[in-house]
Order: C-alpha cells, then sequence, then structure tokens
C-alpha cells in the first residue's frame, strides 16, 4: 500500500488548528518566541539569497529563447499578471473596508511586554532585498546575453541548493512557525479576529478567481470567435488535474492536450504553454496583492495606490522565480513583500498562511488562464 502523503496544506491547516486550541488555553511560551526569533532571523538573511539564486537563472533561461513569440507572450502572461493584481487591489479597496474593522487594529509582532525569547541569534543578511533583486537582474540579463557556459552552470546549481534549502529546511518548519504564530496570538486573545479574516479574505478571493477566468476567456472568445463558456468547459480538466497537483508544471501535459482540443495548433501550444507555465501568475497575484491589502488595514497600516503599483509590477517579475515547491509564489514574494510594503516576519507568516491555505485554487487559476493566453497568440501569429 501506498503510504498517505502529509502535503504541506494539511500541515499548515494542522499548525493552525493546534495553535489556536493549546493556546486558548495556556499561557504565552518562551520556547516558542525563541524558535520564532531564530526562524525569523533565518528568514531575513535566507531572503536575499533565494532572490539571486531563483531570479538570475530564470531570467537566464528566459532570455536564452528570444524571439518574437516569446516577446509576445511575455508580454501578455506579464500585463495579464498585472491587471489581476490591480483587479485585486482595486476590489479588496472596496470591500475589505466592510469587512475588517480598523479599530481593533494592533500590530501581529507585538508580544507580552513582560515575555521574551531565552536568547536571541542575529544572523545580518548579506545585503538588503533591493539590492538582491537589482543584482538578480543584471546577472541574469548578463548571461542571457552572453550565453557563457560558466556562470550559467554555477547559477543552475546555486539554484539547485536555493531550492533544496527550500524544500528540505524552510518548508518543513514553516508549519511550526506557523503553529507559533497562531498560538501566541491565541495566548493574547488576538486569534479570533485572525481567523474571521481569514475567512473573508479566502471567500473574496476564490470569486475574484472565478471572474478573472470569465473575463480571460471572454477577450480570447472575442480574439477567436469561439464562445467563451465552451472554452471553459473544455479547459477544466487542466483546472481540476492543477487543484490536485498544486503545480503548473506537472499539469503541463493535461493543459497542452486541451488547450489543442480547444483550437490551438500544436507547435503555439507546445511553445506558449510550458513557458506560461512558469510566467503566467495572475491567480497567484490575485491571492497576494488581497491578502497583503488585507493585513494592512487589519493592522493599520498606511497604504496607497502608488505603494502597491510598485509593488504588483515588482511582484510580477519577482514570482517568475517560483520553484517548484508548494507556496513557491509567496516564498519568491518575501522579499518584495518586505522591501515594498514593510511586512516584517510576523506578517510574512501570515502571508504564507493565507497563501498555502488556497495554493491549489491560485495553482489552478494560473493553470487555465493559460489556455486563453494560448488561443489568443495562436489568432495574432495566423
Amino acid at each position: 500500500m501506498k503510504s498517505l502523503k502529509f502535503g504541506l496544506l494539511p500541515r499548515v491547516l494542522l499548525a493552525i488548528v493546534l495553535g489556536i486550541a493549546l493556546g486558548s488555553f495556556l499561557p504565552e511560551s518562551r520556547g516558542l518566541l525563541t524558535f520564532n526569533d531564530l526562524f525569523s532571523q533565518f528568514l531575513g538573511f535566507f531572503i536575499p539569497i533565494l532572490i539571486v539564486g531563483l531570479v538570475a537563472p530564470s531570467i537566464a533561461e528566459v532570455g536564452n529563447s528570444a524571439g518574437r513569440m516569446l516577446l509576445l507572450t511575455a508580454l501578455l502572461a506579464y500585463g495579464s499578471t498585472i491587471i489581476a493584481g490591480f483587479a485585486s487591489y482595486f476590489t479588496g479597496a472596496s470591500l475589505f473596508p466592510s469587512l475588517i474593522d480598523p479599530s481593533g487594529a494592533s500590530s501581529l509582532s507585538a508580544q507580552s511586554n513582560s515575555l521574551t525569547p531565552y536568547f536571541s541569534v542575529q544572523i545580518p543578511p548579506l545585503m538588503d532585498v533591493m539590492t538582491a533583486l537589482v543584482l538578480a537582474f543584471i546577472v541574469g540579463l548578463g548571461m542571457a546575453y552572453l550565453k557563457g557556459d560558466v556562470l550559467r552552470q554555477a547559477s543552475f546549481e546555486f539554484r539547485e541548493i536555493v531550492v533544496k534549502t527550500i524544500s528540505t529546511v524552510v518548508v518543513p518548519l514553516l508549519p511550526i512557525y506557523i503553529f507559533c504564530i497562531f498560538y501566541n496570538m491565541a495566548a493574547s486573545g488576538e486569534v479570533m479576529r485572525v481567523v474571521s479574516l481569514f475567512v473573508a479574505i479566502i471567500a473574496v478571493i476564490f470569486v475574484l478567481h472565478i471572474l478573472w477566468l470569465v473575463t480571460l476567456y471572454m477577450v480570447a472568445g472575442v480574439v477567436s470567435r469561439k464562445n467563451p463558456f465552451k472554452m471553459m468547459t473544455t479547459m477544466a480538466p487542466a483546472y481540476f488535474t492543477a487543484l490536485g497537483t498544486q503545480s503548473s508544471a506537472a499539469t503541463i501535459p493535461v493543459t497542452l492536450s486541451q488547450a489543442v482540443k480547444m483550437g490551438v495548433r500544436g507547435e503555439i501550444a507546445g511553445f506558449v504553454i510550458p513557458l506560461c507555465a512558469t510566467i503566467h501568475l495572475s491567480g497567484s497575484m490575485l491571492k497576494i496583492v488581497a491578502c497583503a491589502l488585507a493585513l494592512m488595514m487589519m493592522q493599520g497600516m498606511e497604504y496607497d495606490l502608488s505603494m502597491f503599483a510598485g509593488f504588483i509590477m515588482m511582484l510580477g517579475i519577482t514570482m517568475v522565480a517560483a520553484p517548484g515547491v508548494p507556496g513557491g509564489a509567496i516564498m519568491a514574494a518575501l522579499g518584495v513583500l518586505s522591501s515594498f510594503l514593510g511586512f516584517g516576519s510576523a506578517e510574512q507568516a501570515m502571508m504564507i498562511s493565507l497563501y498555502i491555505a488556497m495554493d491549489s485554487f491560485g495553482t489552478a487559476c494560473n493553470v487555465m488562464g493559460d489556455g486563453a493566453l494560448a488561443l489568443i497568440i495562436d489568432k495574432i501569429k495566423k
């Protein structure tokens, strides 16, 4: 018999439930505060390394396939992702004030004044987040232009180290970190406000995903003169496959097959679908922007359109580096959340929790949207 796989989502949900249950009748724990402090120090050190290790080789790989179709696909994918981000922002700015009570705003990172960790270890990052982003862009574009083998191979091996660190260190420890966050929130009486926020935000984002897919296929239907709802029915197997795999890459064979059935030429689908599995992340963008905006409102943090505009445009680039692990997009986005929105380790932990709780639906939205983009490109190239 095959052993049951206890994936990241059930582990995170279990961590949240246990944290709330135990923290509701037990006092805050210095041991858990110590773990939180150590793990947050490690995350702060690792995030710039993650950005350089993932973004630079991803840019090099995309640049190496340069061509008119690549440019067209990249522009459409980036445009779709960015528009989804602004749609999420304006929807959240309109709906969330009625769902979130700003009068109870407080900082998630605030701990009991009388409780401190047993000890603290400072792990200064090698560089700040913006320095890491600029370095990754320069090195990635340089590798794409020079097409040399030595630095390119080194960057790919370094990416493997980063991905391995995420899958064997960060991801296994995340449920414990999230457990500590919710335990201390429950012990301090903050947890019910946060849980009610979870439910409301998840419901809004799910509706946003559906509306966004309908919009994409309406546009594709106008371009191709086909019934958008019939096309969505054809692509439905890819959507439900992505719900199970939580991976755009693992769903590529199904997405490719359904896109061809929808009427996309095989050679176009064979190029666009694998590329969009990496660079088209509108579903992930919808989730991250809505969750970030909700957390800022909950804590009474200042925000405006110009702040989120820069955040959305940079996030659309950074998420391309999302590794093939559950929650990869939010891991790649942590640096942008920190540099543009001022999120600390506690806010980042809450973002991870919210994102992973909806990871399957975001991935399914990304995958199904790839079919619409493939059809649009097919008609443009005729």
